[in-house]
């Protein structure tokens, strides 16, 4: 039965949205009076002119949204209730209209007799290509409830992982913003003001003061075109890293920086190992897995030792092998995942380099942002420091002169 999106106004004039099962929009509207409602718009779920620009232009489910969804759809699988009821209970709990319309269009092609990967196939901005091959491994296999488990435990785990990166750098980048926009206001407003005292009694400034004047000057007479610059600069990079070449280039680069090079070598690798991991235990080809795994990659030089590796397999060559071959991955995973096609437990030897990998890049992490912290509050503290200075010299000058 398919999902209709409707706008109904009840007995006192509020306005109710929601989704309602009915045969056609007649009968969609048939129940909404049922209910005592006025329809005001009733549109199928797959219709995104219904919604406008809010759908057109956002509306993607986030990675929260996506592992809540995925736990309770698989808390209600396990529980053996049918696949139509428990996509029902999931959309009834969701509390964003965004998640509520991709699965209602999701159990709509499924009662139309669909597979629930090929329903989730149609949204797929919402559900990666990694999730949509598990779920069909469930369906194949004949038990999607355990495969959801496991699925709702990635989707979790990565999105933890994901999570703990972001909190870290949150308070560095709240520093350096603060510290700058600080910066900013004492050379606009605040040394102009002192400094120009000075400059009136046509006494000799200190080097520091006459340094800071022309800095200030500098800042309030072309800040804004420095800003400007700022922008134009971030735009044109971003511009220029559409030529796969060129963005090619520079992840090759990025994984060699000091420090962030191994922290965004060690995400990527332990999101791979996971995705591997968790496809290989469903049954998932190895070389459908390495294709999924792939996309998960948000680095193209990873990306692209995982795409000569999926040809190496082909040819016969062993993971470990093909993998080394591209020299990108940390050796420490090579030598697990060779151990476990030695011993024939791939997937367990994958899955316990992805939790060593989140383990390193947890640590590494932490450490970073331990050293950046501190780095910020000495740089901004110096800096201010030089602009005390600038204004307390003057002054000192002035009380010896007059003592």
């Amino acid at each position: 039965m398919p999902a209709y999106r409707f706008e109904a106004a009840d007995a006192a004039g509020r306005i109710e949205r929601g989704i309602v099962d009915a045969d056609s929009p007649r009968h969609a509207r048939s129940l909404l009076r049922d209910r005592t409602l006025v329809p005001i718009a009733v549109a199928p779920v797959e219709d995104r002119s219904a919604e406008g620009s809010r759908v057109l232009f956002g509306g993607r489910l986030t990675d929260s949204d996506l592992a809540l969804a995925t736990r309770q759809l698989a808390s209600l699988l396990s529980a053996r209730l049918p696949l139509e009821r428990a996509l029902a209970a999931v959309i009834e709990q969701a509390e964003r209209s965004t998640v509520r319309d991709r699965f209602a269009a999701v159990r709509s092609d499924v009662v139309g007799g669909q597979t629930l990967a090929a329903s989730m196939a149609k949204h797929p901005r919402d559900f990666p290509e990694v999730y949509r091959a598990l779920v069909a491994a469930g369906e194949q296999s004949g038990d999607l409830g355990l495969v959801m488990a496991r699925l709702a435990d990635y989707v979790e785990s990565r999105t933890a992982l994901a999570q703990r990166v972001k909190l870290a750098f949150t308070y560095p980048v709240i520093v350096t913003v603060v510290a700058f926009a600080v910066i900013v206001a004492l050379l606009t407003y605040v040394v102009p003001q002192v400094v120009g005292v000075f400059t009136q009694t046509k006494q000799k400034l200190p080097l520091i003061t006459v340094a800071l004047i022309e800095v200030s000057a500098f800042v309030r007479r072309w800040g804004w075109l420095m800003a400007l610059l700022a922008v134009a600069a971030v735009f044109g990079f971003r511009w220029a890293l559409r030529s796969p070449s060129l963005r090619l280039a520079w992840h090759e680069r990025l994984l060699g920086v000091p420090l962030f090079g191994r922290l965004i070598r060690g995400v990527n690798t332990a999101r791979f190992a996971s995705t591997l991991a968790i496809l290989t235990a469903s049954g998932v080809p190895l070389i459908r897995a390495l294709d999924a795994g792939a996309q998960t990659l948000t680095n193209d030089a990873l990306r692209l030792n995982v795409t000569d590796a999926i040809s190496r397999v082909r040819e016969g060559a062993t993971l470990s092998r093909a993998l080394a071959a591209g020299k990108q991955f940390p050796p420490v995973m090579i030598h697990m995942i060779a151990s476990g096609e030695a011993t024939g437990e791939l997937p367990d030897m994958l899955d316990r380099t992805a939790r060593t990998l989140s383990s390193e890049v947890e640590r590494r992490t932490l450490a970073l942002t331990s050293l950046l912290e501190p780095i910020l509050i000495l740089i901004m503290g110096a800096v201010v420091l030089l602009i005390v200075l600038a204004v307390l010299l003057p002054i000192i000058e002035i009380n010896q002169l007059v003592k």
